[in-house]
């Protein structure tokens, strides 16, 4: 029920109350008043019998990306910022009650001008499900938050592969010793890049786990290690995994911590480390082609399968939650399976 009261100033306040809904606003005018009032009242009778409210008169898909990352529900990695931020201005003065398929088809249209392929396409529409699936179920606003994953799934449709391809790069003892020879011989090398690698090689964990891992988290009587949010798909905080540390790595462990109870274990960045590689790799004579930091953990969680130890096993040091996960990082060749049947006799 609608209530107006006319203030000293002339002005007229207008207050609706309608299951459990309250909103107040001031108007110069009584008529401008009733129609806010018989709007926000339209809109609680579709609340209650819908369990959704129309979207603000001139809302946009800007205004709600831009509620959803206020509220930290937007926080995550540079990736998601970024695509955040190119669809607030690709999509940004959409308005979300004109937000269509032909709205989202042109936007498709537009990224493959770009030369963005499926996958990164098909990523771009996930996140742009999320802000939409944010705004309808935790904001109770009528848009259509499965648009997104509909127009996705028509992307095979239009000829364009929404399946990231399998990658088995892994770095081999000549490419490995040519880059631990290179930082070697400079003086300008300040991050230990060969201790680096080698420990990557020895656990099998990603390049931001490495560089996050701190000396108090270190067991070493035990030789374990905790890794702190380690990434998993559905839990983006909170996931600590204490991961065993076979002898390699209890090793280097050793050398580097030395007696420190505290602190960075590495003491290095993760986009130093990056860097440092990548740049390695460009400026060997002849260059490392298509090699990354990350292609290290590849090979070593293919060398654990080669040792011998079982998916559980592997998984535990890997930090992946299924065999289908997992597979994409294994190299097993028929002369591995035959090397280990002949150890076993």
């Amino acid at each position: 029920m609608a209530t107006f009261t006319q203030l000293p100033s002339g002005k007229w306040r207008a207050q609706v109350r309608r299951g459990g809904l309250y909103r107040a606003a001031t108007f110069p005018l009584k008529r401008d008043a009733e129609a806010w009032a018989r709007t926000i009242e339209g809109q609680a009778h579709q609340v209650a019998a819908s369990g959704h409210a129309q979207p603000p008169k001139g809302a946009t898909l800007g205004d709600l990306i831009d509620a959803y990352k206020e509220t930290g529900a937007g926080s995550g990695g540079k990736t998601k910022a970024a695509t955040l931020a190119m669809l607030g201005a690709r999509l940004g003065k959409v308005r979300l009650a004109s937000l269509s398929a032909i709205v989202l088809r042109d936007f498709v249209d537009q990224r493959v001008e770009d030369g963005a392929g499926g996958v990164t396409i098909a990523a771009d529409l996930s996140f742009l499900g999320a802000v939409l699936k944010w705004g309808r179920h935790a904001r109770h606003l009528d848009i259509p938050a499965d648009l997104p994953s509909q127009v996705r799934a028509s992307l095979k449709h239009r000829g364009l592969d929404t399946r990231s391809k399998e990658r088995e790069r892994e770095p081999t003892d000549e490419e490995l010793n040519r880059l631990y020879a290179h930082w070697g011989a400079s003086s300008r090398q300040r991050i230990d890049m060969p201790t680096l690698c080698r420990f990557a090689l020895a656990t099998g964990m990603r390049l931001g786990e490495i560089c996050s891992l701190r000396v108090e988290d270190v067991d070493l009587k035990r030789k374990t290690a905790l890794i702190r949010d380690r990434k998993d798909p559905r839990n983006k905080v909170g996931n600590n995994q204490t991961v065993p540390l076979l002898p390699a790595a209890v090793d280097i462990l050793k050398t580097v911590m030395d007696d420190r109870e505290t602190g960075s274990v590495f003491r290095a960045n993760a986009d130093s480390v990056s860097t440092a590689f990548t740049r390695a790799c460009k400026s060997l004579e002849p260059p490392i082609a298509d090699l990354h930091f990350h292609d290290l953990r590849h090979r070593a969680t293919a060398q654990f399968f080669r040792m011998g130890l079982d998916i559980p096993r592997v998984a535990l040091l890997t930090g992946h939650k299924t065999w289908t996960m997992l597979r994409r990082y294994t190299s097993i060749k028929p002369e591995d399976v035959h090397a280990l049947i002949g150890e076993a006799k």
